[in-house]
């Protein structure tokens, strides 16, 4: 159906001190809907590494969706949302507001999430929260409409979607 990359960042995870339960959960989920993962990686809260990486899996790998977990908080070294604004070429702000107005149901906290999505060519960008338990309900409430929004990216909707 459609390709995704898997980006984690994670200062203590790239260095093994952590595992990363998060990226996980992406990965069981959409493979579970008939997604393939080409690129799953483990990055440093680094934004030039985060953006080479979004650049590389978009560009070079040509996947459908790259889905980011963690650094998108207050910490001085959440960059994951600048380094997402700097390599896209649209926003896609609606599916950000939707994960954090679903997620505001759940916890108060979900108003500290500065989470982006948007896109870049062929290839949707979205940013989820860092803890597997945040990861799994956003999915779960975005994941089906998130694929239609690819299908008309790549424009392989059908006549009846398109009414």
């Amino acid at each position: 159906m459609f390709t995704v990359g898997i980006i984690t960042a994670s200062d203590k995870g790239s260095r093994g001190e952590r595992e990363d339960k998060s990226g996980l959960v992406i990965r069981e989920m959409v493979e579970a809907c008939g997604y393939e993962v080409k690129r799953y990686v483990m990055l440093p809260d680094e934004q030039d590494e985060l953006e080479k990486e979004m650049i590389y899996q978009s560009d070079e790998l040509k996947v459908n969706l790259i889905l980011t977990t963690g650094g998108t908080g207050f910490s001085k070294r959440d960059v994951t949302p600048e380094a997402t604004l700097n390599i896209i070429t649209r926003e896609a702000s609606g599916i950000a507001e939707a994960i954090r107005w679903y997620s505001l149901q759940i916890t108060p906290r979900a108003m500290l999430s500065r989470a982006v999505s948007g896109i870049r060519g062929e290839t949707l960008i979205v940013n989820l929260p860092g803890s597997p338990k945040a990861v799994k309900e956003a999915l779960e409430f975005i994941l089906d409409t998130v694929g239609h929004g690819i299908e008309i990216l790549l424009n392989r909707t059908s006549e009846c979607a398109r009414r």
